[in-house]
């Protein structure tokens, strides 16, 4: 039998076929897939790695910026180490220097100031204190200036000469006129004024003529000293040539009520810068503070001129106690009232409704005080303005008795006595009797009267005696011949004046 040729699978079911290339294509596609997964998986493990190596770098480029700045800290904290140990050396040298600087002027400047206290001790004529004060100082041996000074003032010591103390004249005043208008107004009081006072013009003149002549003020204690036993021991003053010792004193200094309204300063003050000045009433009720009295316009002439000054004295001051002192009304009887009270007073008084005596008190001494410091002394007037030679003795103790109670407490006491009226003890060579005896018992050692000649002293083994000359309108009118020695009275004669001069009756 014939072998049959194959045909196509024409006629085979198409289901057949189509199973067999739907598994081919599900082969096909199964293999595709797989590849596709396979590259999927490449490619995210592609991304992983990307990522691990981003990572990598993220954290190296992390360490390595923190590196960075530790080292940049690092570096900046040295820098700044010693930066600042540099800036602190540096500030801790400016520091020192500026020590060092300052300490220097501070020692310049200490040395100045001694000097200065040096050169005025020397100018008063004080050049053995001027000497030890340099000499005593630390550095002394290296400071050229100093030792310069110092051979100077011994220098000028050596010319300087012992004074005769017989031959130191005493000049004084009374309370000075500022407004002349109302001093020589015509009224009853204007003799006595025109007589016994001083104008300012013609105090600053005489003044100033006495420096310009060589004068220069002495203590009375420079004259003589009072020993502890009472005695008298007579002192030296030592002057170079040219110079001429004087002693200035003041008479009642106290401003009295019956002043009031003619010219007068009213009363002495401590002002801010502890100066000694002068109240003054205007007119219209104000107060002026200035220097119109004897004691300010001292102070402020030696402060310009302190040679005119003997190692710092000034001049005494005499007080009566019965309207106070100096300008402050410091009398018991202020307050007690007593029945003899003078009528000044108790107008006073009455327009003082507010009096406070220990007000009055606590001012005046703060007077005194400031006055004794810049080298014034105080004497005693006689409590009630007595005249010695004419009271008996237990007036003389009454008075004295008054004077001790009301005024040494203020002024620190003192053993100076310059008589009123120009009186004395006695009219005798030497103090003697029972008024001496009483006031040497008091603690008076130094006395003082008025006496027109150019010089009186005496000094005795238990008292010192000088007679004073009185610097007035009365001595410049009548005996301008007698003050040659001091100044040209008709270049001082204040020409307000009125003359002449009443006479003394």
């Amino acid at each position: 039998m014939k072998e049959k040729k194959s045909t196509p699978d024409k006629g085979r079911p198409k289901v057949q076929k189509t199973g067999t290339v739907k598994r081919t294509e599900e082969r096909k596609t199964e293999a595709e897939r797989e590849d596709y997964y396979q590259e999927r998986r490449r490619q995210r493990r592609i991304k992983r790695q990307r990522q691990v190596r981003r990572r990598k770098m993220m954290v190296l480029g992390a360490t390595a910026v923190i590196s960075l700045v530790v080292v940049f800290g690092a570096v900046r904290g040295i820098a700044g180490f010693v930066t600042s140990r540099v800036g602190s050396a540096e500030k801790e040298q400016a520091a020192q220097q500026q020590e060092a600087e300052n300490a220097a002027a501070q020692q310049e400047a200490e040395q100045a100031d001694l000097l200065a206290q040096a050169d005025l001790l020397a100018a008063q004529y004080d050049y053995d204190a001027a000497i030890a004060l340099l000499e005593e100082s630390s550095g002394y041996q290296e400071n050229t200036e100093f030792q310069n000074a110092v051979k100077g003032y011994q220098e000028t010591k050596a010319t300087c000469q012992s004074w005769p103390l017989e031959q130191v004249t005493h000049v004084f005043y009374h309370t000075l006129i500022k407004d002349t208008s109302k001093a020589f107004d015509g009224d009853y009081k204007e003799a006595d004024y025109n007589q016994v006072m001083t104008t300012i013009d013609e105090f600053n003149k005489i003044t100033q003529t006495m420096y310009d002549k060589g004068y220069v003020m002495v203590s009375i204690y420079d004259m003589a000293t009072a020993n502890e036993d009472g005695t008298m021991t007579p002192g030296e003053i030592l002057l170079p040539p040219g110079k001429i010792p004087f002693v200035l004193s003041q008479d009642d200094c106290c401003y009295y009520h019956y002043m009031d309204g003619d010219g007068y300063a009213s009363k002495l003050i401590v002002d801010e810068d502890g100066k000694v000045r002068n109240e003054y009433i205007e007119d219209d009720g104000t107060v002026s503070v200035g220097d119109y009295d004897v004691v300010p316009l001292i102070d402020r002439f030696v402060e310009e001129h302190p040679d005119f000054s003997y190692r710092g004295a000034k001049g005494i001051v005499a007080l009566t106690g019965y309207n106070g002192i100096l300008g402050y009304r410091t009398d018991i009887s202020y307050q007690t009232r007593p029945d003899d009270l003078d009528q000044d007073k108790v107008e006073w008084l009455d327009s003082h409704p507010d009096f406070d005596l220990e007000k009055e008190r606590e001012g005046a001494k703060k007077v005194a005080e400031a006055m004794k410091a810049e080298g014034w002394l105080f004497a005693s007037h006689t409590w009630g303005h007595q005249n010695v030679g004419q009271i008996d003795l237990n007036h003389l103790q009454t008075d004295t008795g008054k004077f001790q109670e009301n005024v040494d407490p203020l002024i620190g006491g003192t053993d100076i006595i310059i008589f009123a009226f120009g009186t004395d003890l006695t009219e005798q060579a030497d103090y003697s009797g029972d008024k001496f005896e009483y006031l040497k018992s008091a603690g008076y050692n130094y006395y003082c009267n008025v006496d027109s000649s150019q010089y009186f002293v005496q000094i005795r083994d238990r008292y010192f005696r000088q007679g004073r000359r009185n610097l007035d309108g009365y001595r410049m009118y009548y005996n301008p011949e007698l003050l040659e020695d001091l100044f040209d009275a008709s270049e001082v004669f204040d020409p307000a004046r009125p003359t002449p001069v009443p006479p003394m009756s």
